[in-house]
Order: structure tokens, then sequence, then C-alpha cells
């Protein structure tokens, strides 16, 4: 292919970048590159889609630093690939790099939306459930690979509900080693019992080990994470079933 994008090439790329900006709550630099042909968009095919970008944010309070992303060859739907849409005939693979700063993490975690996604969850100690119901959290990224945890949940245990703060370190699972949670600290309240902390122990790293997960039509797998001082990098594979549109 020559060094210059090809007249088609890059209408479809100008126009994918419109269509993705205008979902955006903002933007600070977005780059998509359409990489196909006139041929093969008659015939519904695109050898890829690469996008590269920075200071992204969705849902208002969701934001990604650092977007590098890259899909294996897709098929599309021509008719309205010639009108600059975008619409997947099949699933596409893609792989993706993406890096959010602790400014980032804590911004998203007081969201409407992230919010509206955390769940009470219930631990079985000695044959009794005990839950937790998440009321605050704050994580940092003090570097060495650690992050930390920072919260208050209500504990409901026997009847009772009382409030609870904690800290908490831990080592998020990489490709070479598996989550490890290094300490945990009731900062406020009466405290827990031993077999409490056990099982909130091994509810977190079932929960840190969870090798994927998904949102609306995209299922992400993590292959990698790397803790940096105040940063975060995500390796991830996704299978995206359709671009997301405007309404999500």
């Amino acid at each position: 292919m020559p060094d210059e994008h090809r007249l088609e090439e890059e209408f479809l790329s100008q126009e994918v970048e419109k269509q993705i900006s205008n979902q955006l709550d903002e933007v600070e630099q977005i780059e998509i590159d359409v990489q196909t042909d006139l041929l093969k968009i008659l015939q519904g095919q695109a050898d890829g889609v690469s996008v590269v970008g920075q200071g992204l944010v969705i849902k208002k309070d969701i934001r990604v630093q650092e977007i590098k992303l890259q899909t294996d060859s897709i098929a599309i739907n021509p008719f309205s690939a010639i009108f600059g849409q975008i619409e997947l005939n099949e699933p596409v693979n893609t792989i993706a790099r993406i890096i959010l700063t602790e400014v980032d993490i804590n911004r998203a975690l007081t969201s409407e939306f992230i919010r509206s996604q955390m769940q009470n969850f219930e631990l079985n100690v000695d044959g009794e459930i005990v839950s937790f119901e998440p009321e605050k959290i704050q994580v940092f990224l003090p570097g060495d690979g650690k992050v930390e945890f920072r919260g208050k949940v209500l504990l409901k245990e026997m009847g009772n509900t009382r409030p609870l703060a904690y800290t908490a370190i831990a080592r998020p699972r990489t490709h070479s080693q598996p989550a490890t949670l290094q300490g945990f600290n009731c900062t406020e309240g009466e405290g827990i019992s031993i077999e409490l902390i056990t099982a909130f122990m091994q509810k977190a790293k079932e929960l840190m080990n969870i090798p994927s997960f998904k949102w609306e039509d995209i299922a992400f797998y993590i292959k990698d994470i790397e803790v940096q001082k105040s940063t975060l990098i995500l390796m991830l594979e996704a299978q995206v079933k359709q671009i997301p549109s405007a309404s999500i």
C-alpha cells in the first residue's frame, strides 16, 4: 500500500473519527485509521481499524488518559461504510493498551455509572451469611506494583448493620504472577473477626483474579496489568460484537 492513504480510506477514517468523537463527552485527541480500500468496502471487508487517543471521557466521569487499539480484519456492512458508518457483520478481535491515572480512577469511582455497577457481595462465614454494601472507595498508586485501597462499607451480620472503614494493599495479577492481598486493616468501627477477615481475603483474591469482564457488546480479557506511580497500564484483548452507538 502506498505511503499516502487511498482517498476512500482517508474519507472513511475521517468520518469514523467524527462519529466516535461525537459520542464522547470530552476528547483531547483521537486518530482513527480504517485500513481498507474501495473494493474491500464494496465486499464488506476491512483489514483492520487502529485507534490512538488521549483524554477520552465517556459517561461524564470515566476518563482514559491514553488508548492504543488495533483490530483484526473485520466484516462490515458495505452500504453503511460508504456513508462513513462502521457496522460489524461479525464480532471482531481487538488488542488494546490503556493508561489510567490515579486521578482518572478515583473520578470514575465517584461517577453515577460506576456506583450503579457496584454490587453488594456476600460471604459465608462458618455457615452465616455476611454482606458488605460499598459506600466509598479511593485508590492510590504508590508505585512498586502496589495498589492501595481506602474505603467504607456497611457490614451486615447477625441482623445488625454497622459502618466499617478499611485500608488494603494489593498487587494485581500480571502475566507472570497471581494477584496477592498484602495487607488489610480496619481504620474505623469495631473491627471484624479473624474468620471474617479470612473469608474477605479469599473473596478479594477471587475478584482480583477475574480474567474478563463485559460492558455492553464488548467482552474484555485482561492480559497484563502494570502498576506505576500514579499510573495504571492495562493490556487487554477484547471481542467486539458492535461498535458502541451514541445511545449507549
